[in-house]
């Protein structure tokens, strides 16, 4: 590792905070709670950050909040390259498509490329282990970035629920199975409040 102080680690550090600053104007198709503007993908990535740390008593055993924090501050920084990919657009297959995966990941490269080889290995190896979501953290991660969205609709009377249509079905499918896995008293308090919404 370099020396922790030497111009070129800061540098690099310094590249990468400027570059994570452009997460800010990607515009996500959730709106905020009040539904007075669209959530940028920085403020739903601090918002998750804080979902984690108040609903911890949600996780299974095992899950470190820790670790899910730094996953969920770092989960959509490939945003940058890609952008938001709506789960309930009329193109909701791209969601999480193979194309959308291999850009997706080309941009981890790129992004996480600019910060010093020890930090660019570890933040990279969370990116990887959030998108596979298979360890309890990222299982826990990942439930807290599927519900945040559906409390900003149910907030915001309906937000991108209404825009694009969504049916309970489509909701339970796309949305419902994540959060439950990870979480499952949180889907079983949500999903009796957001039901009577869809009729």
């Amino acid at each position: 590792m370099e020396n922790p102080v030497s111009p070129s680690r800061l540098d690099a550090q310094f590249a990468f905070l400027t570059e994570a600053d452009r997460l800010k104007s990607v515009l996500r198709a959730t709106t905020l709670c009040d539904g007075s503007r669209r959530e940028n993908s920085g403020e739903h990535s601090w918002h998750l950050a804080l979902y984690a740390l108040v609903l911890a008593d949600q996780a299974g055993p095992g899950v470190q909040i820790d670790r899910v924090i730094r996953m969920l501050i770092l989960h959509d920084l490939v945003e940058i390259d890609v952008g938001d990919v709506p789960i309930h657009s009329a193109d909701g297959q791209a969601h999480g498509s193979a194309e959308t995966q291999a850009a997706e990941a080309r941009a981890a490269d790129r992004i996480f490329g600019l910060l010093p080889d020890d930090q660019r290995d570890a933040f990279r190896a969370l990116w990887d282990e959030f998108e596979a979501a298979e360890t309890p953290d990222a299982v826990f991660a990942k439930s807290l970035d599927r519900v945040q969205p559906v409390m900003q609709n149910l907030a915001s009377g309906g937000g991108s629920w209404a825009s694009y249509n969504v049916t309970w079905d489509q909701l339970e499918q796309r949305v419902g199975g994540k959060i439950a896995r990870g979480a499952p008293r949180l889907w079983n308090w949500v999903q009796a409040r957001v039901r009577p919404w869809f009729g």
